[in-house]
């Protein structure tokens, strides 16, 4: 124990040089010393969740200490209380703006701290009450039925008779890229994505990714966050990848979303203002939200309207040798399903609840969202392991959305908005000013 101490001490001592003011004021050297301990907190909370902790790249000295001696979790919950009493007491008047945000987002990491480890402890709450303690945002859950109306038009695209779901799947099979034209296909895909972002957002010089495809994931696509503006794209090919996912994933995990947000964050943020509560992406957090609805809504962002359609049938579908004739039928439908996406988070408080079997809950998003069985059984897989995590997607998505447009009708305005977004400490609250 006395080791761990002396191994966080060093790392302290290097973390208050990295960009320390000439002249800080008592509240900024307070927040400072939160953020320390909030990144201590974590670190040795993802020692006792495995996925706690989604990206660090802070002093290694750190990382070492949470390995060697992670505090029970009963002593994590009471230092989260601690670090939430503190934030409570540093005033106000002490803090420029740009600290009076930091602040607030440090309260919205901490609440999600506190939140998340009485669930490791084995606290139980509601879909609703969980979701505003992980990430500040309480869901307004829709009844399934409410979906119907949707399904009747979408009912209308798809040719044939019969059961809906069946026909959207018998539908887009038409459009899986083959298994020998992935690679090139979401390569190209990321590609327009960077191109598209770089004209509007100065990237970090040196930022790279890698791809990686796997399998056996509860997810369709990851960003894992190395540091140094560094991401390991990995892309799972368990159930087939239809067309639109090139975009998609490229936008979502690349360019304008992941990778983007974490290299800004750690160049505008963690180097350039030495605020080290940034050097750690807690994964059931605030920041999700922010993350996971940026990222959607950054393939909108930068292909808007048909942009996206006239892409992939220009560029992408020659490469996997699909028909292009096709592609505005195809889109059409992609745009419509889009509309179900909220239906998911329903089904999600439904079943985690108990209040539906696993069949019914794999059922209803067949019905619902019109997955695929396989589809829907990964989905299924996706909530039991994220569980409330799905609004981040969805809700997170419209409320960046709508930011993002009050800024603004040009592109221009609504691309500064969107890197303010994804560069700041954003917070959901911020979403809504």
């Amino acid at each position: 124990m006395k080791l761990r101490h002396a191994v966080s001490a060093a790392a302290l001592a290097a973390v208050m040089l990295l960009s320390a003011p000439a002249f800080a004021s008592p509240g900024s050297e307070l927040l400072d010393k939160i953020a320390v301990d909030f990144v201590r907190l974590t670190l040795e909370a993802g020692e006792r969740e495995p996925g706690y902790v989604d990206a660090y790249y802070g002093p290694s000295a750190m990382q070492d200490a949470a390995k060697l001696a992670p505090r029970p979790v009963s002593v994590l919950r009471k230092e989260a209380d601690r670090l939430q009493l503190l934030l409570a007491k540093v005033p106000n008047k002490d803090l420029d703006a740009d600290q009076l945000r930091r602040k607030t987002f440090l309260k919205g990491q901490v609440k999600a701290a506190q939140t998340r480890l009485a669930m490791i402890a084995g606290d139980k709450f509601s879909f609703e009450d969980e979701a505003e303690g992980l990430f500040s945002v309480r869901p307004v859950l829709k009844p399934l039925k409410s979906y119907d109306p949707i399904l009747a038009r979408i009912d209308k695209l798809v040719p044939g008779k019969g059961d809906l779901a069946a026909r959207v799947d018998a539908f887009q099979n038409q459009y899986v890229i083959p298994t020998d034209k992935v690679e090139a296909v979401m390569q190209a895909g990321i590609a327009a994505c960077k191109a598209k972002t770089e004209q509007h957002i100065k990237l970090p010089a040196n930022e790279r990714f890698d791809m990686e495809f796997v399998t056996k994931k509860p997810w369709s696509g990851y960003n894992w966050y190395k540091g140094n503006a560094h991401s390991l794209i990995q892309i799972n090919t368990d159930l087939p990848i239809y067309i639109s996912r090139a975009l998609d994933l490229g936008c979502h995990e690349g360019y304008p979303g992941h990778h983007v947000l974490n290299a800004l964050l750690e160049q505008k943020l963690t180097k350039d203002k030495g605020w080290i509560e940034f050097s750690v992406y807690p994964l059931f957090s605030p920041q999700s939200f922010i993350a996971e609805g940026s990222a959607n809504f950054g393939i909108e962002l930068a292909f808007p309207g048909d942009a996206k359609t006239q892409f992939e049938r220009d560029k992408l579908y020659p490469l996997a040798g699909l028909d292009p004739k096709t592609a505005k039928a195809y889109g059409e439908l992609q745009a419509a399903k889009a509309t179900l996406s909220t239906s998911g988070n329903t089904v999600a408080s439904l079943y985690l609840s108990g209040k539906m079997t696993k069949e019914q809950a794999v059922q209803a998003l067949m019905k619902y969202s019109l997955y695929s069985r396989g589809g829907a059984e990964k989905r299924v897989s996706f909530i039991e392991t994220y569980r409330s995590y799905v609004i981040n997607y969805n809700i997170g998505q419209d409320m960046v959305r709508d930011h993002v447009y009050r800024a603004g009708k040009s592109e221009d305005a609504r691309w500064k908005a969107m890197e303010r977004v994804i560069s700041e400490p954003t917070t959901p609250a911020d979403l809504r000013k």
